[in-house]
């Protein structure tokens, strides 16, 4: 589980994943949030052949690595509009609690046996810079005794991805994505 301290010192990297806070607030859930009204009646920015093959993988899960990518993670949201669980896909939903591998970069803060980073889609050395999508960033937390080291290379964690919104003192959602993190690569 993410320490509000922990948290609370990453904040300041989170900018790119949301708004600049100075205290954060965590909220846990393993499960995935439960379906409305307003979520059934909205159709799914994920075409339809993906979402069965996400549901194939869900419903033969046997607690295999499953490969995703940041893409895998994506929902509709516009820039600026609050985050809500409802926004979350079904094949998202089902991701959580699941093992996965998810490669990115590791937003830098240290170099050496990281126990907690942000895992960014892009290095941001192109053209976009701070700003990332909320669905672009996964703030990880090593298992104890594991950990990571920086590099400028992109990498792959494998480990248990759960929603874990981190809130902002506006009110802003920092990030959403949870892992608990078993092997850097």
């Amino acid at each position: 589980m993410v320490g509000i301290l922990a948290v609370g010192a990453l904040a300041s990297i989170l900018v790119g994943c949301g708004s600049e806070p100075s205290r954060t607030e965590v909220s846990t859930s393993s499960a995935p949030p439960p379906a409305t009204q307003a979520e059934a009646s909205v159709p799914s920015a994920v075409p339809a052949t993906a979402k069965a093959v996400d549901s194939a993988l869900s419903a033969e899960y046997d607690g295999q690595l499953l490969d995703k990518t940041f893409d895998s993670l994506k929902f509709e949201i516009e820039p600026g509009d609050p985050f809500e669980p409802a926004m979350l896909t079904e094949p998202i939903n089902a991701l959580f609690g699941k093992r996965i591998r998810l490669r990115g970069y590791i937003l830098p803060t240290a170099r050496k046996r990281l126990q907690q980073f942000v895992l960014v889609r892009d290095n941001q050395e192109c053209c976009f810079g701070p700003g990332a999508a909320l669905y672009d960033c996964v703030l990880v937390d090593m298992q104890p005794g594991r950990f990571a080291m920086f590099s400028v290379r992109p990498i792959s964690v494998e480990g248990t991805l759960s929603l874990q919104e981190v809130i902002g003192p506006d009110g802003a959602h920092l990030a959403i994505y949870h892992l608990e993190g078993e092997l850097v690569k």
